[in-house]
């Protein structure tokens, strides 16, 4: 079921906000993303809870905060849901595999886990 379903599609929009700077940088926009629940094993090896990764984004520099760039992102509704995305980021010379569940917890749908695992370009 790879099509792009509104499932697929909110998540996709939910991913993307996610990655811009100005959502970034706001932790009430990234907390109103992000599952209760929500987890993560960063690309640094390092695990974040909510609160931990909403606290971080708030605390990066202007400097830092330049846009990432996507590509390659796909998504499968794994039940109804629950939906899978993949896709790679390349941001200030470092490049990343990522793959995040979004959950539907209603009204909307949320950032319930996300990994990234870094690769280098042409060795993929």
């Amino acid at each position: 079921m790879a099509d792009r379903d509104q499932a697929v599609e909110a998540a996709v929009q939910g991913e993307l906000r996610l990655l811009a700077p100005e959502v970034r940088s706001c932790p009430e926009l990234v907390g109103a993303l992000l599952h209760p629940d929500f987890h993560e094993f960063g690309a640094s090896g390092r695990h974040w809870d909510r609160a931990s990764i909403i606290a971080d984004l708030a605390a990066t520099t202007d400097a830092e905060t330049a846009p990432v760039a996507v590509s390659r992102m796909k998504g499968v509704r794994l039940a109804p849901d629950l939906v899978q995305l993949t896709f790679d980021t390349a941001h200030n010379g470092r490049h990343v595999h990522q793959s995040s569940l979004w959950r539907r917890t209603e009204p909307r749908w949320l950032l319930y886990f996300h990994q990234g695992t870094p690769f280098t370009p042409g060795g993929q």
